[in-house]
């Protein structure tokens, strides 16, 4: 309880105050260089260390580094930093703080580093559709490298919110649709920015967000409504930010939306009751940008004290911009003297931050010019880009062996103003990606052009405008060549924060241009560029073959002519399924199956649309390639340790290449519906011709556990079906296992890695 003394000086003149007393929770884990600096600091002191402010704007950086904002610094008015960057820019400011301030507190510098710094990695949605955490872990630590040689602290990445409308803009910088895909791909991205040792100068500190359920807004409307069961909440959309947990995320990000009419930067309940209470996060939380003055817009508060004493409260340590912290929590704190315990919490939350950084040992030590120009951009880092560039492309069609381009293959039209669009390969938050630094993808394919291919070019038209005119050239260009290689899609612009789309087919320019040149009669491979799933039906009837590649990074073309070329072979899998028609979203592979499923026939009264095939355009999982792969029998055993499965999968065609072998469940009686399947597991792995490897996948019953309340899972006894095979849609073999006996987990199911190995 505050002392009469404390409640006192604040009535009275609390400016004056100097220090503020602190109240900390009698099990305080804070270090005692935390919990010394909590005990000197002033009040305005401890508001500054809960202020972001914005030191530049995103394509300019630096630029409200004024003597003004110098001069908060030196009055410890200022916490972090976001927008800024550079070894030497950076290292003057730090030394503002920590030599010219009272306390010398360092700054955290932060900034959006969501698929690389200078070496951009392909958008995140096509990270995820490698399949594979290592290719994950491998991108974060480069740009982990990057950034923190360029004087940064800290990226607000992985956004790690599940997605199942692609109408939402932001489904590109997410891991898609499920929610054990993204709990895997959230372990592997905090592992490679945050390192072995966050104290270490080539890390940063990783940002889980959008902690509730941004990436089910209504609509799929970005910033909306999220109106979804408690059930949903907890299965769906929690379990990778419970996996994040777990792997030492450092900070956490609350979402802008509410969740049925509470706004998450304001939801107590889950903040400190599921996230810190239940889960045991000790990190730092952000709220999102001006997100906590946006509470009045919610009206949930009345005034910018209102507001910032229901983040406070709520569990939010710091205030990205909105300067609701530092500007108005004074007023909510006199009317409330109680919050200073909520203070205290969140200043030493902030501090532990900065010291497990190392930044009170070694302000200096993210401030190296010459590490700074080795790293950029540097050959091994690009090399990465370019082999994880491969790895993520999916090979959605390909009828007739139309892919690969082989020798001889003769005039090769590339039609598309996509083709040599650099600022799209680059895609959303490119941080210091640059346009000059991307190979295109006609770069790469003239460049790498086999003997006996000709290589030209025309664009036609570009999908970030109606103009049409280009057609009747590429038409001509197409007419001219033996075949067409037809590069459409979206660009970088119509994906993304606030970008959300009301249609999923592709902008009328690129429909007009696809029809074009299929009306030509050439054979037609499609290079499809987009940041979400399309509607893409004319394509998939007309074009020889599809090839999915997202957008790629700054080495896009070599990438692409390594799997056109057939140097590789595709072996990107869909984390998120292809609709048919807008009007068809949202859809997912592990819906449930109704009382009346969906059938095929029109005959029968089903969960369907009557003008649309039961199945998406391209299931979740989906995924082709150059070779072929048989399984075998799917094998179960349990022990006390739990479930064994094992399948063996062989290499039937004539190329060495990757095969994805995908486990699903499925539990067929339950207290509750449950899905028609669920991810349980999933290993890439590489064959040559012929060869054969056996995958044994390793579960445990609490796997199996079904949500009850929050906190409670419930294990029931009975039969578990699993299944195995290239995708949601594409299943091999099933067996059986019978779960003994009933229980309780405190884990969500999905979150649970599923351990795998290969012989």
């Amino acid at each position: 309880m505050l002392k009469p003394v404390t409640v006192m000086c604040m009535a009275v003149a609390l400016a004056a105050c100097a220090p503020a007393e602190s109240r900390l929770p009698d099990n305080n884990a804070f270090s005692p260089r935390v919990t010394e600096l909590l005990a000197s600091m002033t009040l305005d002191e401890k508001l500054g260390q809960l202020h972001q402010a914005a030191g530049g704007r995103s394509r300019n950086l630096n630029s409200r580094l004024t003597d003004d904002e110098l001069d908060r610094v030196r009055r410890g008015e200022v916490g972090s930093y976001l927008h800024v960057a550079g070894a030497e820019p950076l290292a003057a400011l730090q030394r503002v703080a920590v030599e010219e301030s009272r306390l010398g507190i360092p700054l955290l510098f932060a900034m959006d580093v969501v698929h690389g710094y200078r070496t951009i990695f392909p958008v995140p949605i096509a990270m995820a559709s490698t399949w594979d955490e290592a290719d994950w872990e491998a991108a974060a630590r480069v740009s982990a490298e990057e950034a923190s040689a360029s004087g940064l602290h800290w990226t607000f990445a992985p956004m790690i919110d599940i997605a199942r409308d692609p109408r939402w803009g932001r489904i590109v910088e997410g891991g898609g649709a499920d929610p054990y895909l993204g709990a895997r791909m959230a372990e592997a991205q905090i592992a490679g920015y945050q390192g072995g040792d966050l104290s270490q100068a080539d890390t940063i500190l990783a940002t889980a967000k959008h902690f509730g359920a941004y990436g089910v807004p209504t609509g799929g409307r970005d910033y909306g409504t999220a109106d979804l069961s408690e059930r949903s909440l907890y299965e769906i959309y929690l379990p990778p930010f419970y996996a994040a947990s777990r792997a030492g995320s450092g900070s956490m990000m609350t979402a802008f939306n509410d969740i049925a009419g509470v706004p998450s930067t304001a939801n107590e309940t889950l903040i400190d009751g599921t996230l810190r209470g239940r889960w045991d996060f000790d990190g730092l939380i952000v709220s999102d940008w001006n997100a906590i003055a946006e509470l009045i817009n919610h009206g949930v508060a009345e005034t910018r004290a209102d507001a910032g004493a229901l983040a406070l409260r709520a569990g939010v340590d710091m205030d990205m911009t909105s300067a609701v912290f530092v500007n108005d929590l004074r007023q909510a704190i006199e009317a409330e003297p109680a919050l200073l315990a909520d203070l205290d919490l969140a200043v030493g939350r902030v501090l532990t931050a900065k010291e497990r950084l190392g930044l009170f040992d070694n302000p200096m030590a993210y401030h190296q010019t010459a590490r700074e120009t080795a790293e950029l951009l540097s050959p091994d880092h690009r090399a990465l880009a370019r082999d994880v560039a491969g790895r993520s492309m999916v090979l959605l069609k390909n009828d007739d062996n139309a892919l690969p381009l082989t020798a001889g293959a003769g005039r090769v039209a590339v039609i598309g103003a996509l083709a040599t669009d650099a600022w799209t390969q680059l895609g959303s938050w490119r941080a210091q990606g640059r346009p000059d630094d991307v190979v295109t993808l006609l770069d790469g394919l003239q460049t790498r052009a086999p003997e006996g291919v000709e290589i030209l070019h025309a664009a036609g038209a570009h999908p970030g405008n109606d103009d049409l005119t280009g057609i009747a050239e590429a038409v001509a260009l197409a007419e001219s060549a033996d075949r067409v290689v037809l590069v459409v899609g979206e660009d970088y612009d119509l994906s993304g924060e606030a970008r959300s789309r009301s249609d999923l087919f592709m902008p009328a320019s690129q429909r007009a241009l696809a029809d074009a040149i299929f009306n030509t009669g050439k054979p037609v491979i499609v290079v499809l560029v987009t940041g979400r799933p399309l509607a893409i039906p004319n394509l998939a009837e007309r074009a020889d073959a599809i090839l999915n590649t997202w957008m790629l990074g700054v080495e896009a073309g070599p990438a692409l002519a390594d799997i056109v070329y057939g140097d590789v072979s595709p072996s990107g899998r869909l984390p998120v399924s292809f609709p048919r028609a807008t009007g068809a979203v949202p859809y997912t592979y592990s819906e449930f199956p109704s009382g009346r499923p969906a059938d095929p026939d029109l005959g029968r009264d089903s969960n369907r649309y009557h003008d649309q095939p039961i199945t998406p355009q391209f299931p979740f999982g989906h995924g082709l390639s150059y070779s072929a792969f048989s399984y075998g029998e799917l094998s179960a055993t349990s022990d006390e340790s739990g479930y064994h499965l094992s399948v063996d999968v062989t290499n039937t065609g004539e190329y060495e290449a990757d095969e994805v072998v995908q486990l699903y469940m499925r539990d067929p009686v339950s207290f509750v519906a449950r899905p028609q399947l669920e991810l349980r597991g999933y290993r890439r792995i590489s064959l040559s011709p012929g060869e054969r490897l056996t995958v044994h996948f390793h579960l445990t019953a609490a796997q199996s556990a079904v949500f009850e309340r929050p906190g409670a899972w419930r294990i029931e006894a009975g039969e578990l079906q699993f299944h195995v095979g290239a995708s949601s849609a594409d299943l091999r073999a099933s067996a059986s296992v019978h779960v003994d006996a009933s229980g309780t987990s405190d884990v969500p199911a999905s979150a649970i890695e599923t351990r795998t190995e290969v012989e």
